[in-house]
């Protein structure tokens, strides 16, 4: 199981409270949380802009929903030539569209690949937790991603170290 740190509540939340818990032996790969997601931001079924993303590799048997993060030392952020990758007051890494220039430094840099360049704005996109409330938790019908309340420091490292044994296989046959 990878654990990827969330927040249940935007008001008045210090640190990451919450956590999206992604269970890869669970995931089917139905893709509705990236219909979820896509919805919850643009109002539109399209996987392509979501912020959570299927990778699937089916001669591997490999299916893993993959999503930001929040690194606490994170690469896209410092990839970025106009500071558009901030925290807000919650300490949630966001993409400030108005200031994003679309060069893709932050893609490049991620190597999670937590963050994308969104088809339509060209512009990088990122999950932002969906204010506290994750549209691909509620719709995933299989518990491959739920929401769960756990200490966001040893969360990290445990959904950082499952995701690399994931994506890095992955990355080296490209």
């Amino acid at each position: 199981m990878s654990i990827i740190p969330v927040r249940k509540n935007m008001e008045g939340a210090k640190g990451l409270e919450h956590v999206l818990a992604i269970d890869y032996e669970k995931c089917t790969g139905c893709r509705n949380c990236e219909l979820a997601c896509s919805v919850a931001h643009y109002n539109e079924f399209s996987p392509s802009r979501a912020r959570i993303q299927v990778i699937k590799q089916e001669t591997r048997n490999i299916v893993a929903p993959v999503v930001c993060l929040q690194c606490a030392s994170p690469l896209c952020q410092k990839a970025c030539p106009n500071e558009a990758i901030v925290k807000n007051e919650y300490g949630i890494l966001y993409v400030k569209s108005d200031t994003c220039i679309g060069c893709g430094n932050c893609v490049a840099a991620c190597v999670y690949g937590g963050i994308t360049i969104d088809p339509k704005t060209k512009k990088a996109i990122k999950c932002d937790h969906c204010s506290g409330d994750p549209a691909c938790a509620k719709a995933c019908e299989y518990g491959a991603i739920t929401y769960e309340t756990k200490d966001g420091l040893q969360v990290r490292h445990k959904g950082t170290e499952s995701v690399m044994s994931i994506v890095v296989p992955l990355m080296e046959d490209e």
